[in-house]
């Protein structure tokens, strides 16, 4: 559930004035990647008559997803990387016409990196319900229209249902690896305990066991933030001009949601009581730097993305228990045979470390045993998009284990 974009994968800095103009122009009503618009390096596979755990059929499922390296004969070097909430297939690769950012994982994946491409074959689909060029909201229905708030209701495992297709497709009968970070941790756990057979490394990275009542409190509000929005029109807005979409909601629950991202520490260090310009914001109109900085990262955010998507989305995180239906997360976690890599941040305060420790103990075959690894960082959640280094380490050990 975090930023997952490669401009966000730094530290927090103050706005410029040449920022502030890239988020003047009136923002689109869908941010969406849309049937027609370049490709870019994205691939597709689409699969007829996709029932979901509710029962909903989509008459086509269609999973955007890209690649690196190459497929050995035995088809035994492959890793699927999924993605965060707000995340896509673009793990790697710079920005364009056809990639609204670049790469999000740059110096994790590529050759001679800590998932090494001249070694392994690397998939990473963008989630079904997601809005650069898997079946979404945004995508047009049968009816002709899109689908908007009619899309059916998804779950993480009605996600990573439509995963195993795909690797069907692309002819992999098991992962050398499945990872994953914060919602695509979720699905990576969800792969262990699922298909335990087609995994045999597994990364979980600050990610919990189950969306807790707190988690879901604070979606909720994020969720309401962009349905009161009266441009919201109860999700029939892509036909609206631009800046008459919801983006002052999906605007707002970004910045909502960057609040638990970061950790408290990094945004007293950086911003501490600065204003953003020499107006003073006690009275006179001026505002404090962390304010201008929430508001433009809000504000780009509705340029790339969808609104019925990211409610789609939400929703399928607070849908995540592992131990739903098994007996119990201990039970569910005791179903995954994997050799696992369970991976928390000190300064996590949305997923907090208990939940991976609480991962940890119940997985048989972990590196670390019953406790997660713990990365110290100041960045808090989006530690392990921004701790590339200590990540790579991490990693390197799971994939020589």
């Amino acid at each position: 559930m975090d930023w997952q974009t490669s401009e966000d994968t730094v530290p927090s800095a103050p706005v410029t004035e040449a920022d502030a103009r890239l988020a003047r122009g009136r923002p689109p009503a869908s941010g969406a990647w849309r049937d027609g618009d370049p490709a870019g390096d994205r691939r597709f596979a689409a699969f007829r008559g996709f029932r979901t755990e509710n029962g909903a059929v989509l008459p086509v499922a269609r999973l955007a997803y890209e690649t690196w390296g190459e497929l050995s004969p035995a088809g035994d070097n492959a890793i699927l990387i999924l993605h965060a909430l707000t995340g896509d297939s673009h793990v790697r690769g710079e920005a364009g016409r056809a990639h609204p950012t670049d790469g999000w994982w740059d110096e994790i994946v590529g050759p001679g990196a800590a998932i090494d491409t001249d070694r392994w074959f690397v998939v990473a689909p963008n989630m079904l319900g997601g809005c650069q060029g898997s079946t979404g909201p945004a995508t047009i229905a049968p009816d002709g229209t899109e689908w908007g708030a009619r899309f059916p209701y998804l779950t993480i495992r009605d996600q990573i249902a439509a995963q195993a297709l795909l690797a069907n497709e692309l002819g992999i009968g098991s992962w050398r690896a499945v990872i994953g970070g914060s919602m695509g941790g979720m699905h990576a756990l969800e792969w262990g305990a699922s298909y335990p057979e087609r995994v045999e490394r597994l990364a979980v990275l600050a990610a919990p066991p189950l969306t807790t009542a707190d988690q879901i409190a604070l979606n909720s509000v994020q969720l309401e933030a962009i349905r009161i929005d009266p441009g919201y029109a109860a999700g029939d807005y892509y036909d609206a001009p631009a800046g008459e979409g919801p983006h002052r909601g999906l605007a707002l629950a970004r910045r909502m949601a960057l609040l638990n991202y970061r950790s408290p520490t990094e945004l007293n260090l950086r911003f501490q009581r600065s204003w953003q310009s020499g107006v003073s914001p006690l009275g006179r109109g001026g505002r404090f730097a962390v304010e201008s900085y929430l508001d433009f990262h809000g504000n780009k955010f509705t340029r790339r993305f969808d609104a019925n998507s990211y409610l789609t989305l939400v929703e399928a995180m607070n849908s995540h228990d592992v131990g739903r239906d098994r007996g119990g997360v201990e039970d569910a976690l005791g179903r995954i045979t994997a050799t696992t890599l369970v991976l928390g941040i000190d300064s996590d305060r949305l997923f907090p470390v208990e939940g991976q420790h609480r991962i940890a103990h119940g997985i048989r075959n972990t590196l670390d045993g019953d406790r997660a690894a713990v990365i110290t960082s100041d960045y808090g959640h989006d530690g392990f998009l921004i701790e590339t280094d200590a990540v790579a380490h991490h990693l390197g050990r799971l994939l020589d284990a």
